[in-house]
């Protein structure tokens, strides 16, 4: 099980935590998008636990998904991203043949964009065991998600939207992900309070060269 909803980054030593477990319920809500996401009764505020990123106060935030983006996998179109995908039994261990398709280039294109990484993905410290040291990173702050996101958004929207919304607080952010939606983008151009690009990435195909190119002219065009 998840830590509770306060514990939201690790930047210390991997606890063994794989992908999977409990999903998020999907939230049924038919009104309009709610206001500005400073109401009580959600999130502690994001001040209080971004700290494990470092960096400028205004340098944006990268939440970066493994599955798909990092681990291209061909994904029929019918694949449901509403629920946490469950993860091999070992998910970093030598036999895992999904492994074998990381790009060793993708760390450093990505470090290279000038943000501060954070994964935000089911793999969550696996992210770290597994998967960082393969294309180049350093351990990675991980964004926990709760054991429910009920009350956390309209039905349709993807469960991680409103958590990275609450983790990014005031600063600008990046989330690199194949699970992206127009609703999803919509309630962070509602919630938000900097500039923020939604990028979905073709899970059939990864990072691509093309991707790299249009993260790198949103960050670069004044937008932040």
């Amino acid at each position: 099980m998840d830590p509770p909803p306060g514990d939201l980054t690790d930047a210390g030593p991997a606890t063994g935590v794989v992908r999977g477990g409990r999903a998020p319920a999907a939230p049924h809500h038919p009104s309009r998008l709610p206001h500005r996401a400073d109401k009580p009764g959600r999130l502690p505020a994001a001040r209080d636990y971004r700290a494990a990123v470092t960096g400028p106060a205004q340098r944006p935030i990268l939440f970066l998904d493994v599955d798909g983006p990092l681990i291209p996998f061909g994904a029929p179109s019918h694949r449901s991203r509403r629920t946490p995908v469950p993860a091999p039994a070992a998910p970093g261990g030598p036999g895992n043949p999904l492994l074998e398709r990381l790009d060793p280039a993708a760390g450093p294109r990505l470090a290279a964009l000038g943000c501060d990484l954070v994964w935000a993905t089911t793999w969550m410290d696996e992210a770290n065991e597994a998967v960082a040291p393969r294309i180049g990173l350093p351990r990675l702050p991980v964004v926990r998600w709760p054991d429910t996101f009920a009350g956390h958004g309209p039905q349709g929207l993807h469960w991680k939207t409103p958590h990275l919304v609450e983790w990014a607080g005031r600063r600008p952010f990046v989330w690199i992900d194949d699970e992206i939606g127009a609703l999803d983008r919509l309630w962070v151009d509602a919630q938000h309070r900097a500039p923020a690009l939604l990028h979905r990435v073709d899970p059939a195909r990864g990072l691509t060269d093309e991707d790299f190119t249009a993260l790198a002219a949103w960050l670069g065009a004044g937008a932040l």
